[in-house]
């Protein structure tokens, strides 16, 4: 398959999630199934725990088009989650033992019912924890969006924010010129309001994703640099530094093929694949909540429209807690992803 590069275009070459799923697939590379590998350590199928976050996708749209994308997201999505199926989510909260609401995107705060959905969450969860994803450019971005902080303070959101780097030339590299010196202006407004100091008990935490085709380093000494970096160079303070592996999906399985590297990054991750890291994955305990209301294992199965196997319901609306536990989870080469080194996830590594 020759694809030529678009990344100066919102639209991947790979948007048919089909076609995605077809090349993950592919023989070619000569990469053990990752159900296979499964098995071989025991595991007959990756079952599901009892779930203890609702993650929800409020919309494609965002205001950047960073390279390693697993979302295609961008300016000119149109996909958006409407009210009716945030409160469609609001109620599985209320009749569930979730305590947990991870909001993400794209950039959640295009959605213009973001605000009443936060203070609608806070109602159910007086004490539950309220997770937004930014990717804190939004947050500087004119007066349509320099009102969240304050929303986030007020109903006690804890952020984790990508910054992919510490330097400027990396940042803007893989996100757009530009971004780094945006993203330090909203890390700074966010440290003025309480964000990322010690006691505060409003949270701050950055995540970390290599530039290209190859593994995170170790979480901590990573944590270590950037605090000290960041805080020596801008005065930035943070709590916590999560590293996530690049998912080869979306934009960035678009660039793997471009330069023809997929099979050697495919042969990383199962290369490097940790049994440990599998008793630990998102999928179990996770449930992925589409923008149209369609449930889904994780986010990167949402993003290759691998739906939850039989009896889960289909759609957020139709809900039920019972069904969701202890049924096996819809898995793929991509899986390789989160269980390689010491696995990734949403909240980082997973050792």
């Amino acid at each position: 398959m020759t694809l030529q590069p678009s990344l100066h275009k919102r639209k991947s070459l790979l948007a048919d999630t089909r076609e995605q799923v077809m090349v993950l697939e592919q023989t070619d590379c000569h990469i053990e199934s990752f159900n296979s590998k499964l098995r071989k350590t025991g595991v007959a199928h990756l079952n599901r725990d009892a779930t203890a976050i609702l993650q929800v996708n409020t919309g494609y749209r965002c205001n950047l088009l960073c390279r390693h994308c697993h979302v295609d997201a961008g300016p000119d999505r149109t996909e958006m989650m409407s009210r009716q199926t945030m409160q469609d989510c609001l109620n599985a909260l209320k009749n569930s033992s979730i305590r947990t609401l991870d909001i993400t995107g794209g950039a959640p705060e295009m959605n213009p019912e973001l605000p009443w959905f936060i203070r609608e969450a806070r109602k159910i969860m007086p004490e539950g924890e309220i997770l937004v994803r930014t990717n804190l450019v939004i947050l500087v971005s004119g007066t349509g969006y320099r009102h969240f902080p304050e929303l986030f303070k007020e109903n006690r959101v804890s952020l984790i924010a990508s910054l992919p780097c510490y330097t400027r030339q990396n940042v803007d590299a893989q996100r757009g010129d530009g971004v780094f010196d945006r993203s330090i202006e909203a890390l700074l407004l966010l440290n003025s309001l309480g964000y990322g100091k010690n006691g505060s008990g409003l949270e701050l935490n950055l995540v970390y994703n290599p530039g290209g085709p190859s593994l995170p380093g170790a979480q901590k000494t990573l944590e270590a640099d950037y605090k000290i970096k960041l805080k020596t160079e801008f005065g930035v303070e943070f709590n916590h530094l999560y590293t996530i592996t690049n998912m080869p999906v979306s934009r960035f399985l678009e660039s793997l093929l471009k330069e023809e590297n997929f099979c050697n990054y495919m042969k990383l991750l199962s290369d490097n694949f940790n049994s440990e890291a599998v008793k630990n994955v998102m999928c179990r305990t996770t449930v992925s909540v589409g923008w149209d209301g369609t449930l889904y294992d994780c986010d990167f199965n949402q993003m290759l429209k691998l739906p939850m196997r039989s009896p889960a319901p289909i759609n957020i609306r139709d809900f039920d807690e019972q069904l969701l536990d202890q049924r096996p989870v819809a898995t793929g080469q991509h899986c390789y992803g989160c269980t390689a080194g010491a696995g990734s996830s949403c909240q980082g590594c997973l050792l």
